[in-house]
């Protein structure tokens, strides 16, 4: 039976491809403030702004390419069973060819109705007011905003409690419920952390190896290492 590694990825691998980080030092994200683009209730007050906004998000997003680190992952699929945890909201990891995604935080090539949250179609075009569901509701992002429940973190939280190897790509940590997915790891389970500036130290957690350098520079070493190890090992 293959090893089973869950990677959690953040902004920093999406980064390196080009697609600007969630939020600026100061707060702002692309000059706005997160909650009038990113909440219910901004999306109430200015529905326009916010699909504007997000229009931007998805053009960019539809001239962007994976980097080494996305492909990485993809072929580290060829020696274990991994699933990839994202807080990312863009496609890479599957334009990659990695074919177990969970999105925390929803997908911006997605998007529902704002009254049946079952309804969710794919979209790769601009989203406009007028633009609807079969029952006649406004289409809105498929985006966990602040103040929505995260539904797919229970799921998250048991593949991660099953892992034998935790990867962590690009991600303060510092961002709940995403950042509590960690806690939920067996005792003594390796942790990779990889990240420029890293948020935590070897103190923090047992086991943990931290990596201070780019994805696209370190997680392609250290998948190697990995199906190095796993081939000696192996009878």
């Amino acid at each position: 039976m293959r090893k089973k590694i869950t990677v959690l990825t953040g902004a920093g691998i999406s980064a390196e491809s080009g697609i600007k980080t969630f939020r600026d030092a100061d707060g702002l994200w692309e000059g706005h403030d997160v909650m009038e683009v990113a909440s219910p209730q901004g999306f109430a007050r200015n529905p326009k702004l916010v699909l504007d906004f997000y229009n931007q998000r998805r053009r960019q997003l539809l001239e962007v390419l994976p980097n080494e680190a996305h492909k990485a992952l993809k072929y580290l699929e060829d020696y274990f069973e991994v699933t990839i945890i994202t807080q990312n909201v863009d496609n890479l990891h599957e334009s990659a060819g990695s074919s177990d995604v969970i999105h925390l935080h929803g997908e911006l090539l997605k998007v529902r109705s704002t009254k049946d949250e079952d309804f969710v179609v794919d979209w790769k075009k601009d989203l406009v007011q007028g633009d609807t569901c079969p029952k006649g509701h406004q289409l809105r992002p498929h985006i966990v905003w602040f103040g929505e429940e995260v539904p797919l973190l229970e799921k998250a939280a048991y593949i991660t409690s099953n892992s034998d190897i935790l990867i962590i790509i690009g991600t303060s940590m510092q961002v709940y419920p995403a950042a509590s997915l960690v806690h939920y790891v067996k005792p003594n389970t390796p942790i990779y952390f990889i990240d420029p500036k890293p948020s935590v130290t070897t103190s923090d957690y047992k086991n943990i190896t931290i990596i201070p350098n780019t994805a696209a520079k370190t997680v392609p070493d250290l998948v190697e290492k990995l199906i190095s190890k796993e081939n000696q090992a192996s009878p």
